[in-house]
């Protein structure tokens, strides 16, 4: 049986004078509404908010009344899970000679992130680790902030300005590339960070409990592999601010690293972003600029005919899975659910996946795959 689409609603009303910390709205009217008929709701372990749409074109009862306001705050279930928590972004009426339709979307609380600006006395935060950072500044909104397990948030961050008018993503987001973090939000509205590697559990959380195997669950798939974001050398440079302390070479660090999958002289200068650290710092920022790079470069699309494994767990985001699809000239690989779209209209229900290599975010560069993407190279042993 079809998973039953239901958005829990309820009315918020704003706090104005909640102090730090406290919730900025309470809610009140509460309920439950079914019927829909279509639903799209995409998230993904890059992707900062998840976003949903519904919509219904059948005959409602009280059909004339506004059953959902912009504003309001929303659950999206599918049966029994909670897929998404956050708000009503748009309330959107049409009608024909036909049918009346009612579309409604929205994005989980992290929009608060993306949409206002960062809001914080002095605008300047000193030697703090970036989940503390994101904790601070997320709480003026409510939104909290988890660490996944495993996950090296690095040392405290010496100096941070914020720019009048900067959201609270902008400072995080490069807060995260520095740190070779990832920033997503979960099902239940809040903000995760991760990151991963050799010996670390924050990628890839659990394996899903069936596989895409090609003329079995795939309804249709396609691949990438390119070089075109891709670089056979890369610079990182650190600029040091404070002169009196560089010591020769100090104000001009370079840390130099290369791909040899790619065929021919491709170069990259980049800029590391922070104010301390040296060597290490832009180190740490060639090795990312690599491995994500690499891992980039190869991914899989597909459409399967349901939103669960066989065990009846949801497809999600940071999810390992193995795909098997000669199809796309491509051997068996175990790779990770980057983005998933959970789907359902006049073509029935499906879930579109994106799935990339695990080395896709981590942050060490790992030379997994060169050119062709059935040929392998660790640790110099070709397979």
């Amino acid at each position: 049986m079809a998973d039953d689409i239901t958005l829990r609603v309820s009315t918020c009303t704003r706090n104005a004078n909640a102090g730090p910390g406290d919730p900025t709205y309470a809610t009140s009217n509460g309920r439950d509404i079914t019927g829909w008929t279509s639903v799209r709701v995409s998230r993904g372990i890059e992707r900062c908010p998840s976003d949903f749409e519904v919509a219904f074109t059948e005959p409602y009862p009280g059909v004339s009344q506004v059953i959902v306001q912009p504003g309001d705050q929303v659950q999206v279930l599918l049966g029994t899970d909670v897929v998404l928590t956050g708000f009503v972004d748009r309330y959107m009426p049409s009608y024909n000679a036909r049918e009346h339709t009612i579309r409604i979307s929205g994005r989980s609380k992290c929009q608060d992130l993306v949409d206002c600006s960062a809001r914080w006395t002095g605008g300047q935060l000193l030697n703090l680790t970036i989940d503390k950072i994101a904790k601070q500044l997320c709480s003026v909104y409510g939104i909290e902030v988890n660490v996944a397990d495993g996950t090296v948030i690095g040392d405290p961050i010496p100096q941070l300005n914020i720019m009048i008018g900067e959201p609270i993503y902008g400072v995080l987001e490069r807060l995260a590339r520095y740190r070779a973090l990832l920033l997503y939000d979960q099902p239940d509205g809040s903000l995760m960070l991760a990151n991963g590697g050799a010996g670390s559990s924050s990628i890839g959380t659990r394996k899903a409990a069936s596989d895409f195997k090609e003329g079995v669950n795939v309804a249709s798939a396609g691949a990438m592999f390119g070089m075109d974001g891709r670089f056979s050398d890369y610079d990182a440079v650190y600029q040091g601010l404070d002169t009196l302390q560089d010591i020769g070479d100090g104000g001009n660090l370079i840390a130099h690293v290369t791909d040899p999958g790619v065929p021919r002289l491709r170069y990259r200068a980049i800029v590391s972003e922070n104010v301390a650290g040296g060597s290490v710092v832009a180190q740490q920022r060639a090795n990312w600029e690599l491995a994500a790079r690499m891992g980039r470069s190869m991914q899989v699309r597909l459409s399967t005919d349901s939103w669960r494994d066989s065990a009846g767990t949801l497809y999600e985001p940071n999810t390992i899975v193995d795909i098997d699809l000669p199809g796309l000239k491509l051997t068996p690989k175990t790779w990770l659910i980057a983005e998933v779209t959970y789907m359902r209209d006049e073509q029935g229900t499906r879930a579109d996946l994106v799935i990339m290599p695990p080395q896709a975010f981590y942050p060490e560069p790992v030379t997994l795959y060169p050119i062709a993407p059935d040929y392998t190279t660790v640790s110099g042993v070709n397979s």
